[in-house]
């Protein structure tokens, strides 16, 4: 027994139990599976975070995708700035007016550390500032304006002085992308958003409509025809030396219109205080004697009265009329016997004066009254003239007949014009595209109408005529001339033609006018295939002149854009 038991113990000592071995495997292996069990569970964290943000992400490119259209559309800009006018655009979308965030520099002097740095840095920047007015309110340390109104340019070089003391204030100003194209049009606003002239003034309601933010007023102008106009109006201006001059292109169908110019004009983004009547509306203020001008109407009403037909003859023409105290007689010698349309032709005082007398002077007065030519202009803006009012006294008939004595605002003799050529419906001026009112009463009867077109044509084309520079190929150009006094200064012309084209079928009236026009010693005109120099200052040596130039640079657009015109051209063109 003892022997059995020693050997179990020789047993024990030199042989290592397997149980041990087996424990020591186990714990390694449950070492291993716990920190592959670590590294797993890690790996499924960051995958869970990266699948999170890919989630996340992806909800969020989808959410803008989906709203993209009202993040970046107008109406949601516009909420933001929360514009306080609407825009202003021409007939073809051109933007003419539009509000937009600027900034006035104010100062806050506790934020300014050194004062004479600061005052050295905007001395150096800005010299015109006024320097004392500043290092005043520096010192009194109050919060001031360093400047109103300032543009980037000066933002940028305020901000680059790296004071924090500046002080950026933003605020809604009203900017004209055209600056002085359209003046006397647009007009302009106060500091405050409100309209103090021009259709800034007229339409500030609709202009300032929260609810309409998102429609911009539409006007029936060109920028584009307006451009060529005012370019060719200017060197008119130089050319002649005039001191001003104006110009009308109007629909003769409907009234819309398409340009109006007045020079000198002005750039309305300054915001400056014009008062100066030598930049007042030429066409919808200025009140005028526009001189042979009123002989087409004289004429008219005699055909539209069946009282004469343009082939009728005046015989025995004096040369001089007396009438009370006063002797009218014409500028050339005529002969004694002329038809109806050859007074109109030639534009005969003593032969339109006759005419009037075979009219009477109660007909007369009902034309004047019906065509509207004594009263303001009915056109959307505030600048309109008043024509001045006068007594039918003895003589008062025959001076009208022939433009003399009696006042009116181009607008308004435009026009009648466009009324007497368009078949003999009145119309009224209009700058709003959608808003000509159109009804259906009558100047003159359509017969009437044909006839002043054909004797207008002839006015441009007989040798005779006045108006024969404004004959350009291809746009029939029909008009009449009108060479008078400036009604404020005696000394000086008012010259004037008014034209209609193409005659057979008038689409626009356009009307130039030029202020004291001297003779254009210098300048070479192409007279009927002749090159010769002009000898006097009448309306057929400047207005008409510049007239042709101007239908010259323009036909061409209005063909393109209307139709029937274009159609008409093609075939004067062919034959």
């Amino acid at each position: 027994m003892r022997k059995k038991q020693k050997k179990i113990k020789n047993l024990d000592i030199n042989q290592t139990s397997f149980y041990f071995e087996d424990y020591l495997e186990t714990n390694k292996k449950n070492k291993s599976l716990h920190k592959n069990k670590l590294f797993q569970d890690r790996i499924y964290l960051l995958f869970f975070l990266f699948f999170s943000l890919i989630f996340i992400f992806s909800i969020r490119i989808i959410h803008v995708s989906l709203n993209k259209i009202q993040i970046f559309s107008h109406e949601s800009i516009s909420k933001k700035n929360n514009l306080l006018r609407r825009d202003i655009v021409d007939r073809h979308g051109e933007l003419i007016s539009r509000n937009i965030k600027s900034f006035h520099a104010a100062i806050n002097p506790k934020y300014i550390k050194n004062k004479n740095n600061f005052l050295l840095k905007l001395r150096i920047n800005f010299p015109d500032l006024p320097f004392r007015k500043i290092e005043n309110n520096l010192n009194k340390g109050k919060y001031f304006y360093l400047k109103k109104r300032i543009t980037q340019f000066e933002k940028e070089k305020l901000w680059a002085l790296g004071e924090k003391g500046i002080i950026f204030e933003p605020f809604q100003t009203r900017v004209y992308t055209h600056s002085n194209l359209y003046s006397h049009i647009i007009g302009q606003v106060d500091y405050d958003n409100y309209g103090i002239s021009g259709i800034e003034k007229y339409l500030d309601k609709e202009l300032r409509d929260k609810n309409l933010t998102n429609f911009p007023i539409v006007l029936t102008l060109d920028t584009n025809i307006q451009h060529l106009i005012n370019q060719e109006l200017n060197k008119a201006l130089l050319t002649f030396k005039a001191t001003g001059g104006a110009s009308l292109l109007m629909d003769v169908n409907n009234g819309d219109i398409l340009s109006l110019v007045s020079l000198p004009n002005y750039d309305i983004n300054l915001r400056s205080d014009v008062k100066d009547i030598k930049y007042m509306n030429k066409i919808s203020k200025g009140v005028y004697e526009l001189g042979s001008i009123f002989k087409t109407f004289t004429v008219a009403l005699a055909l539209d009265n069946d009282i004469v037909t343009p082939k009728t003859i005046i015989k025995n023409l004096p040369q001089s009329v007396s009438c009370s105290k006063y002797e009218i007689s014409d500028i050339k010698n005529f002969p004694k016997n002329l038809s109806v349309e050859d007074i109109l032709v030639r534009s005969s005082n003593i032969g339109t004066l006759l005419i009037a007398r075979k009219i009477g002077e109660e007909k007369y007065k009902k034309f004047i009254n019906d065509a509207k030519l004594l009263k303001s202009p009915e056109i959307q803006l505030e600048e309109v003239g008043n024509p001045i009012n006068f007594d039918w006294n003895r003589c008062k008939l025959e001076t009208v007949s022939y433009g003399h004595g009696i006042t009116t605002t181009p607008l308004q003799a435009a026009t009648v014009y466009a009324s007497l050529t368009n078949g003999g419906k009145l119309i009224r001026p209009n700058l709003i595209k959608g808003k000509n009112e159109l009804n259906f009463e009558r100047i003159v009867s359509k017969k009437t109408s044909k006839q002043i077109n054909d004797i207008l044509r002839k006015v441009v084309t007989e040798e005779e005529g006045t108006a024969s520079l404004a004959d350009v190929f291809g746009y029939n150009v029909g008009g009449k001339t009108g060479t008078s006094e400036n009604y404020h200064n005696k000394k000086e012309n008012l010259n004037t033609f008014i034209s209609v084209f193409p005659s057979q079928n008038p689409k626009y009236v356009l009307l130039v006018m030029l202020e004291n026009p001297q003779v254009a010693e210098d300048l070479i005109y192409d007279y009927r295939g002749l090159k010769i120099k002009a000898s006097r200052n009448e309306a057929g040596w400047n207005s008409v002149y510049v007239s042709g130039k101007i239908i010259k640079k323009i036909g061409p657009i209005l063909a393109i854009k209307d139709k029937d015109f274009n159609s008409q051209y093609v075939a004067e063109k062919v034959n």
